[in-house]
């Protein structure tokens, strides 16, 4: 052990980061374990090339400039709005796939909703549904109603439709998310096929690229970003089982494709039949869900070409003549593909991640960093910030991609992100609420129904997974409020 250890330090030495060791001597056996281990965990080679690239990437000479970004080309772009005709088709070939067991789910689920006045994770959050059901719940029922609305009339011997759900979550949130499932008995989908994961960390760093101690026996680390999801899914799922990952797993399962998305939508629609459809359709290896950005003040990032690739050009990058730029036949901002964080992958392009990853750079976030003085051994809080955390975005992976698809939706039929403490006005838990109601009462009245004013009616996604099933209401006027879980409920609201 003594000899590993030695070589360990040797590593960091090497590679300018020998000074994380400067405590050793100091430390007892169990806190010389924890700093190796931590140590062993993380590839200094790659984090110092990690910060390297990052810092040539936030120099001057990369910043975008007015030629460099260009609106997606129109052969790329698909709408369920201007052709909406089309979602039947793009929907049959989606529910195909899932019905054929080729689609999994990735769910982007790190975050706390310290914002929301919580410190559980962000999925455990109810919005004040009628029903008090929480984010991770909608979502599961949305794919438990999707597998029986996938399998459709098959024959009753025929094997039951799975999509598996692979979650990831960080080092904060990983155990009470564990936790919030089982208690929930995993919300009636098999334990079998909810996966769990975690993105990964990286050092803090000082602004000459030094790592920060936390402590005397602990390195100062912070998340990747939701991008860390493309290590994330080739890391090991457990220490017991180093060559099982989530990219194993799913190709054991047969998935060719996978929808991925933030956990903090109400309304996003869990493996999107039409939007999956529509990817598989265009033989895409990556694709974009995105809806219309009406307003240029608005703070999202929009898809576009950068230097001829596709990438997200965020609202504080794009310049004022083009953010406000419109067309000349319709009115519309020329860059109005707002970005939503709502993906489509191929399994075999999330393989091929790990071969360009290196030339991805990581984005620089300049932070106050409590850290260990080297000298002193005391912690330092600093009042202003003093160095570093990089991050990486889950849209990096576009400008790499050799087929990539847009698909622009109704932002009210599938976009309504929690973001802001309740009461705010914008995307709190009131206007997810408003959002989610108001969608379902739509289909209701597409599906025949009359909605008797000042009624309020929830559907579990048990009942509908996006507006399907609901013949039942034709011609029926619904005058009581409360929560439908089964299609016979609507009899007792007439």
């Amino acid at each position: 052990m003594a000899d590993q250890w030695a070589a360990l330090k040797e590593l960091y030495q090497s590679q300018g980061q020998g000074h994380v060791f400067t405590f050793w001597d100091q430390l007892d056996s169990e806190q010389q374990a924890q700093l190796a281990t931590q140590a062993h965990s993380i590839d200094p080679i790659r984090v110092n090339n990690i910060f390297k690239t990052a810092i040539e990437a936030d120099t001057p000479s990369h910043n975008s400039t007015n030629e460099e970004i260009l609106p997606p080309p129109t052969d790329v772009v698909g709408s369920t709005v201007s052709t909406p005709e089309k979602a039947t088709q793009w929907e049959k070939v989606g529910l195909d796939a899932v019905k054929n067991g080729q689609v999994g789910v990735l769910l982007m689920a790190g975050g706390q909703g310290t914002r929301l006045g919580s410190s559980a994770p962000k999925g455990c959050y109810n919005i004040g549904l009628p029903s008090q059901k929480s984010l991770f719940q909608l979502q599961a029922e949305r794919i438990k109603r999707l597998q029986v609305f996938a399998k459709g009339d098959s024959a009753a011997g025929e094997s039951e439709v799975v999509v598996p759900w692979y979650i990831m979550t960080s080092g904060p949130t990983r155990g009470p998310t564990e936790a919030f499932f089982k208690e929930n008995d995993y919300f009636g989908l098999d334990k079998a096929n909810v996966i769990f994961f975690e993105q990964g960390v990286l050092p803090c760093f000082t602004n000459d690229g030094k790592f920060f101690l936390d402590t005397k026996s602990t390195l100062a680390v912070a998340p990747d970003g939701n991008g860390g999801i493309y290590a994330g899914l080739r890391a090991p799922l457990s220490p017991s089982t180093p060559d099982s990952s989530v990219l194993t797993d799913l190709a054991s399962r047969g998935i060719k494709y996978l929808h991925a998305y933030c956990v903090d939508n109400c309304l996003v629609r869990v493996a999107d039949p039409i939007f999956l459809g529509y990817c598989i359709s265009r033989d895409a290896d990556c694709g974009a869900k995105v809806v219309k950005k009406t307003n240029p003040a608005e703070s999202v990032g929009v898809v576009a070409l950068r230097g001829g690739k596709f990438g997200v050009v965020e609202y504080s990058e794009i310049p004022a003549e083009l953010s406000q730029a419109t067309e000349k036949e319709t009115g519309d901002l020329t860059f109005r593909a707002a970005n939503i964080a709502n993906h489509f992958y191929t399994l075999s392009f999330l393989e091929s991640v790990a071969s360009f990853e290196s030339a991805m750079a990581f984005h620089i976030a300049r932070k106050k960093i409590p850290h260990t003085d080297l000298e002193t051994g005391e912690i330092v809080k600093p009042s202003k910030p003093n160095g570093m955390k990089l991050e990486q975005f889950v849209f990096d992976v576009f400008p790499f991609t050799k087929n990539f698809a847009i698909l622009e939706v109704g932002r009210e039929t599938d976009f309504s992100p929690l973001k802001n403490a309740p009461g705010t006005g914008s995307d709190d838990p009131e206007t997810s609420r408003r959002d989610l109601l108001s969608e379902q009462k739509r289909w209701l009245v597409e599906a025949g129904a009359k909605i008797a004013e000042g009624v309020e009616i929830e559907l579990s996604p048990l009942v509908s997974y996006a507006g399907e099933g609901l013949e039942k209401v034709k011609g029926k006027t619904l005058s009581k409020s409360g929560i439908v879980d089964k299609v016979e409920g609507f009899d007792k609201l007439a």
